[in-house]
């Protein structure tokens, strides 16, 4: 007995100091009388989650949007926070005991090329960086009871480290991977034969030891890939298995569904609904089973994710697809699954041993972690009862407050009556959508709601004769989306009727195919809406070859000029830089001069980008160039994808969606092709519009333009690729990269998240640090709009836009001044000198932040998004957004006071007034929402 007391005693002091080795761990293993659903509000916006031991005790490790790695107690602690990449994503995070002392380490992949180790604490033990390409998959294996850390980022090779970060082995993929690209471009071809990372994961054999599995791809949007499996350290792969896959791969999961210690490999996609699903390698037996769930799923872009759940009785597959759980039986059966769904996405989910299911932030900006106790027989209820806290629920709660302000607000007197603005693709859904949009139609004359269609079948070939075509590439192009099936006539019979009161919109042809219809058919359809607006749209017009040239002269230019005097509109939604690239080469010389001004709409087709701050610039400076009377814009889920491989743009609470609205509206914004997701939540932006809470400048009238613009002249051929191959994942060159220092630069597939150089126009300009989501860049010092040049050999002095500075505002006309750029590097007026990037960009950078002093105001503070238009001769309207795009959060704006001197400064919607110096005020601006300030001068300007 007294032994046992001893021996109790003992084990009592054990724990105790296990306890002390890692600080306060706050209850982290969950009690036994625990809750159903936890939800902890980390104030920040988790991606990633993982479990992390200390002995037996655990506790949840967060990534946040950020790159700040947190750890959470299960009871609701923060223990502690590390922003180890100063604002620059993780892309992977592993916990794993690499010192053999029963506490896990964490490892960090960060997209500045780096894998940090963190210890229990939060303390860096040690970082590896072997170049600046993100560092995208880490994971630990162990053989002969050795930890080896294996890792991989964009440069193609895979690098083995010891478990104190010491490097042992560099692998190239080239010795191994089988890997082949295709293009339709031969000089931008990717090599063969080499590969990226997607992941690195250890596998159990079936004899318990540990192999490394691979799973090598070269693009992140139509590859699947390749399984490599690895003894640890071999140089050579001892099986390849090619992926069999509904799309790419988003998830990498080791399971055991029928527990009889065989491990499979869950394999997630990454994908638009309609390939939505998930397959399951089994090692052993060398097959894949495939099985998809797009039948199942609203429309959005997700990862399917799982994790295990174990009961006495069965094993269940608890799978994530977008809002949806579906619960799999070992026979993995959909029609006998039991479907839990939810309105809300989560970004990541991950268990642990004791039944726990860790779910990440909700996908609209949450700020949570939550915890799902499926030993709780009531976890179906409160799952499926789930009411969001932290960040959304601020969201709600400020944009009801928003929706209570508006219906009582008047527009200053001061102001003039709102701009049209038209909607074109709007889907009124709801009887409250469609309500306030009737009402508006009744009562406003902005915004437009215009007719629609989406066509599912165009034009047959046969019925005009498409042999009439030359380029045998654009002749033989279709869209496999479309059946080729009609006549003009039943074209024009099912288009016709779709026109309103105001016009109709709907799409003309796109990038794969550009002529879904006739010249004539589309000629007859402008020639039938009698007057009425009628917008064509074709997305994705990318493109500088021939074919596109044939495109551009032989069915863009020439609808330009019939339906230049018939209200016709042609917007052409691009992708990555065209309206600051290829829009400026020879082929759309007539766009570019304003010949067309009032026809061509500039757009974006922005999935897939990184470069969302240069878009704006170069669609806003052709606007204010006059080369185009209008621009617009575009709200789609897949606008939150910047990795294809990592698909979270499955958000139910479009909150982003109206904030980057806001921004480009008032950056004069007046075409709009969105698509319904919450329709109820969105139509607070028709109202805002309407009364004019959201302010429609003219360019004439905005002062938050840069009196530092860039001219772009016939852009390089070097960045017209970079910018455009944005799937590709293996372009990286060590010796290109160290020796080339570009004025754009990091754009491509190599790229997803990285640091921006300093020398980049996106760090010093626009004053983002990474290549991700930037719709609401902060450009502190004044938008730089990117132009036609205006001075100088490269500038067309005849073309019928005319100047810039006789399109800005009157402040400009003196204060202006221009830097010309091909894209890879700065040149001279004359010509006659080339300066570069990594040299001249310090002389650029000083000239905008002493120049900003120039302007009436400027704003500054972390992630605020700003604009600032002249609406009489003493009140200036200033717009602030919180900037965080997908990471909503309160902000707190600096507007810093320049060439006027403001008396009163006033929220137009709540009406609170704001106290100043003269020379600064600070605005908050509640997390997920906007300002709209009025400010009245003590003087004329």
């Amino acid at each position: 007995m007294k032994i046992q007391k001893k021996l109790f005693s003992l084990l009592l002091i054990l724990f105790l100091n296990s306890l002390n080795s890692f600080g306060t761990l706050h209850n982290s293993t969950p009690p036994k009388k625990e809750t159903a659903l936890k939800s902890i509000d980390t104030k920040h916006t988790i991606l990633k989650v993982r479990v992390a031991k200390n002995k037996k005790d655990n506790y949840i490790i967060g990534s946040s949007y950020e790159g700040i790695v947190i750890a959470v107690s299960y009871d609701g602690k923060i223990l502690w926070e590390n922003n180890l990449g100063l604002g620059i994503m993780n892309h992977d995070l592993w916990c794993d005991d690499i010192t053999g002392d029963g506490i896990d380490e964490i490892l960090v992949a960060n997209a500045n090329g780096t894998v940090y180790c963190l210890n229990s604490k939060g303390k860096k033990l040690w970082e590896f960086k072997p170049n600046d390409t993100p560092m995208y998959a880490v994971t630990v294996i162990h053989a002969n009871k050795t930890p080896y850390i294996v890792c991989s980022n964009f440069d193609t090779n895979i690098y083995y480290l010891s478990a104190t970060g010491t490097l042992i082995k560099k692998t190239p993929t080239s010795t191994f991977s089988v890997e082949k690209p295709w293009t339709k471009f031969p000089a931008i071809i990717p090599k063969k034969n080499i590969s990226t990372a997607n992941f690195i994961r250890p596998y159990q054999k079936a004899d318990g030891s540990q192999a490394l599995v691979i799973h090598g791809t070269n693009n992140q949007m139509n590859v699947n890939g390749t399984l490599y499996f690895f003894e640890p350290l071999a140089n050579q792969p001892f099986k390849k298995v090619k992926v069999k896959s509904e799309r790419v791969l988003g998830d990498f999961r080791e399971i055991d569904l029928n527990n009889d210690g065989i491990k499979e490999i869950f394999l997630g996609t990454s994908a638009h609904t309609n390939d939505a699903g998930f397959s399951l390698y089994n090692e052993a037996t060398n097959k894949f089973t495939i099985h998809p769930v797009k039948k199942r799923l609203a429309t959005g872009y997700l990862i399917t994710q799982a994790v295990q759940l174990n009961t006495p009785k069965k094993s269940q597959l608890f799978v994530l697809a977008g809002n949806n759980v579906f619960l799999l039986n070992q026979d993995l059966d959909y029609n006998k699954a039991e479907n839990l769904s939810i309105k809300y996405a989560f970004n990541d989910i991950c268990s642990d041993e004791y039944g726990n299911i860790i779910l990440a932030s909700i996908q609209s900006g949450g700020s949570c972690v939550h915890i799902l106790n499926t030993k709780d027989s009531k976890w179906k209820k409160a799952y499926t009862n789930f009411k969001p806290t932290g960040k959304i629920e601020n969201i709600l709660k400020n944009t009801t407050n928003i929706k209570n302000e508006l219906a009582k607000f008047k527009a200053p007197k001061h102001e003039r009556k709102p701009l049209p603005l038209y909607f074109m693709t709007e889907v009124l859904n709801t009887p409250l959508s469609k309500k306030i949009a009737d009402n508006i139609t009744k009562n406003y004359n902005s915004p437009v709601f215009l007719g629609g269609k989406h066509m599912t079948k165009v034009q047959s070939s046969e019925s005009w004769n498409r042999d009439t075509i030359s380029n045998t590439e654009v002749r033989d192009s279709r869209d496999k989306r479309k059946k080729y099936t009609l006549t003009q006539q039943q074209v024009l019979n099912l288009l016709e009727p779709e026109y309103n009161s105001k016009g109709l919109a709907t799409w003309g042809g796109h990038g794969n195919d550009p002529f879904y219809y006739s010249p004539s058919t589309l000629k007859n359809l402008v020639n039938y809406a009698n007057g009425k607006k009628t917008v064509l749209i074709y997305p994705e017009m990318e493109g500088h070859g021939e074919p596109f040239k044939y495109v551009a002269e032989h069915l863009i230019s020439p609808l330009a000029t019939y339906g230049q005097d018939k209200n016709l509109n042609l917007f052409i939604r691009s992708k990555n830089v065209f309206w600051l690239g290829h829009a400026y080469l020879p082929i759309w010389s007539d766009l570019i001069s304003g010949k067309y001004a009032n026809v061509f709409v500039p757009s974006m087709e922005e999935t897939t980008d990184k470069t969302m701050e240069l878009s704006l610039a170069g669609r806003v400076g052709l606007w204010t160039s006059g080369a185009v009377n209008n621009w617009g814009t575009r709200a789609i889920m897949d606008n939150a994808s910047f990795d294809r491989s990592r698909e979270i743009g499955y958000q139910r609470l479009p909150n982003h969606f109206l904030r980057m609205l806001i921004f480009h509206t008032s950056y004069g914004a007046k075409f709009l092709n969105n698509f319904a997701v919450d329709q109820d939540y969105m139509s607070v932006f028709y109202d805002l519009i309407a009364k004019g809470a959201i302010y429609l400048p003219k360019p004439e009238e905005i002062v938050s333009f840069s009196p530092i613009h860039i001219g772009m002249k016939n852009p390089s051929e070097r960045y017209m690729n970079e910018g455009a191959n944005v799937k590709w994942t293996t372009f990286y060159d060590e010796k290109k990269e160290t020796e080339n220092k570009y004025v754009f630069s990091r754009m491509n597939g190599t790229w997803p998240g990285a640091a921006v150089t300093p020398w980049d126009f996106s760090s010093y300009a626009a004053g983002v640090k990474d290549r991700r989501l930037n719709f609401l860049a902060p450009y502190n010092s004044g938008l730089v709009i990117i132009t036609p040049p205006q001075k100088g050999i490269f500038a067309d002095t005849n073309a019928p836009r005319g100047a810039l500075k006789n399109h800005l505002h009157p402040l400009y006309k003196n204060i202006i001044k221009e830097y010309i750029t091909d894209g890879d590097y700065y040149y001279s007026a004359d010509g006659k000198q080339t300066y570069k990037a990594d040299e001249y960009y310090k002389k650029i950078e000083a000239d905008i932040k002493n120049s900003a002093k120039k302007l009436p105001l400027t704003v500054t503070g972390e992630n605020v998004a700003w604009v600032a238009a002249q609406t009489d001769d003493k009140h200036i309207r200033l717009t602030l957004i919180d900037g965080g795009y997908i990471n909503p959060d309160n902000r707190k704006a600096t507007v810093n006071f320049h060439t006027v001197s403001p008396v009163k400064i006033t929220d137009v919607l709540d009406k609170k007034e704001f106290k100043t110096t003269q020379k600064t005020t600070i605005i908050d601006i509640p997390c997920g929402l906007f300002r709209f300030i009025d400010i009245e001068l003590k003087e004329k300007f």
